[in-house]
């Protein structure tokens, strides 16, 4: 069993990651549904709630049915973060997370984000003060450093511990690599195996497949796994890494239907949430995922994403049903 604070998880949970344009409800919901342990809001900035900004206050939403559930704030300034701690407890999530790790440039050249990894004091005060102000249980989600460099994470990692947080996850890649390269989980290991280490220790980043989840179990050590890309358009990813877990083989390909109708259910509760306008203009990104691997999709996917009535796109997913029922998935 994992525990962060008084919240029990299974052995080696599945976390779903906090993922900015992606996490939202409707697809939390999804993922829930299909074994995810964990999901975390889009990353909200301590800034917006204290000036009660719209998109920042919306993404305060949560449902009983995503319990537990963590709300990610990311900000450097000390004073707007503890005011943004108190504004979250009034959502009553599980968990409190700081980001520490996004490496977006208006993100990071605020000193925000994996921006405060030049400022590891700061990180520490930061955590801290949030700490002391909240009953809730405290994570954080950071990369490796700044740069190769910098990588001081086994310092961190106990620092953070030591000012009281319940859980870290760690992004196997530095600021300065954005996304490209591979992911390194031996620091992440390192971390996990300091004797002094004593809280959850989450690997995230390329974490792509039931057997890189294996690794990163079995192999590294770790106490759990983040999943972010993995399952954009792809929600069945936590029951297909734990079907491996269990029986060390691969769930049958999700069927055509079963693809169409997560498609149906992410877009209605997305116009359920959001409205009608926004719920069909920001599910689009997800379209090309549900349905990747289906040859001569161009003409479908261009209706899914161009048309701004969901009456058109609901259309457009009967038609593909209709077309393509019978094909096979990889």
């Amino acid at each position: 069993m994992v525990k962060i604070g008084a919240i029990e998880l299974p052995e080696f949970p599945l976390l779903l990651a906090p993922m900015e344009d992606v996490s939202d409800p409707p697809f939390r919901a999804l993922c829930k549904e299909q074994g995810a342990d964990v999901v975390y809001t889009e990353f909200i900035s301590s800034e917006g709630l204290i000036r009660d900004a719209a998109k920042s206050t919306m993404k305060l939403d949560i449902y009983e049915k995503e319990r537990p559930v963590g709300i990610q704030i990311f900000g450097a300034n000390l004073d707007s973060m503890l005011r943004a701690v108190e504004i979250v407890e009034k959502s009553n999530p599980d968990i409190i997370d700081i980001n520490f790790g996004c490496p977006v440039k208006k993100v990071v050249s605020k000193g925000a984000g994996a921006g405060i990894l030049k400022d590891i004091c700061l990180m520490e005060k930061l955590t801290a003060e949030m700490v002391k102000r909240t009953h809730l249980p405290v994570t954080v989600k950071t990369r490796l450093g700044w740069d190769h460099d910098s990588i001081r994470i086994v310092e961190v990692a106990e620092r953070l511990q030591d000012v009281g947080i319940k859980a870290l996850s760690i992004h196997g890649r530095t600021r300065a690599q954005m996304y490209k390269g591979n992911a390194d989980w031996v620091p992440i290991a390192a971390v996990k195996n300091n004797p002094r280490m004593h809280i959850p220790i989450f690997g995230n980043g390329d974490v792509n497949s039931p057997e890189r989840a294996m690794e990163m179990r079995d192999s590294y050590g770790l106490d759990g796994a983040m999943i972010g890309r993995a399952c954009i358009g792809n929600p069945w990813f936590f029951k297909q890494v734990k079907h491996y877990f269990e029986t060390g083989t691969h769930l049958e390909p999700i069927s055509m239907s079963e693809r169409v109708e997560a498609a149906r259910r992410h877009l209605k509760m997305a116009i359920d949430w959001k409205g009608e306008v926004l719920g069909v203009l920001e599910t689009r990104r997800h379209y090309t995922n549900y349905f990747k691997g289906i040859p001569n999709f161009k003409p479908y996917r261009t209706k899914m994403v161009t048309s701004d009535h969901s009456q058109d796109v609901f259309k457009a997913f009967d038609e593909v049903e209709a077309k393509f029922a019978a094909h096979q998935f990889a």
